[in-house]
């Protein structure tokens, strides 16, 4: 895709539309990179795909960061950007449904049964890869790129500047460590 690297180029040269221009471009794949994350999280949404997408640009625009070297670069970095915001949003309903420092209530049944699994998940989820990433770094990548951000493994080799059986075995081994993580 000629059009995003000139896009991406003219981002880090200071072109003021650039940003714009790249993300209608990407949109269609945006949206269905974070369809995609939105159907993982699972249970009930706290976001849709649509707010997840625009999301991920306001904060691209406003660490200014954006600076990619290509189309795979900058869907991996796109697919951080959504985890992060994904992990956020979790993190605010868990909180919203232990109170968020309101007085201390006795719950019932139906309010301990709204607390979905699956912002559970997503903050375990989020704390194992952030653990993983401490030892094996590029496993954590690995994982953020293609379970969060739905990219191929020929993609990740890209932007990793790895072979596709590296990919390949950081997946299987990262999938396995975390699987293990998760349980405990």
């Amino acid at each position: 895709m000629p059009e995003v690297s000139r896009l991406l180029s003219d981002r880090t040269s200071g072109v003021q539309d650039s940003a714009d221009r790249l993300f209608r471009l990407l949109y269609d794949e945006l949206r269905n990179m974070a369809g995609a994350q939105l159907q993982r999280a699972g249970g009930r949404r706290v976001l849709g795909t649509t707010t997840l997408v625009h999301e991920s640009y306001l904060r691209f625009m406003k660490k200014g960061e954006l600076a990619p070297e290509d189309r795979d670069h900058f869907l991996a970095y796109a697919s951080h950007v959504m985890r992060s915001i994904v992990v956020d949003a979790a993190r605010r309903q868990l909180a919203s449904k232990r109170g968020a420092g309101q007085p201390h209530l006795m719950l019932s049944e139906e309010a301990i049964a709204d607390v979905t699994a699956s912002d559970v998940q997503i903050i375990r989820l989020h704390e194992a890869l952030e653990e993983l990433a401490e030892l094996e770094p590029r496993m954590a990548k690995v994982i953020e790129m293609r379970y969060f951000g739905g990219l191929g493994e020929e993609e990740i080799a890209h932007v990793l500047s790895v072979s596709l059986r590296t990919v390949q075995r950081d997946w299987e081994k990262a999938r396995a460590l975390l699987s293990s993580a998760l349980k405990d």
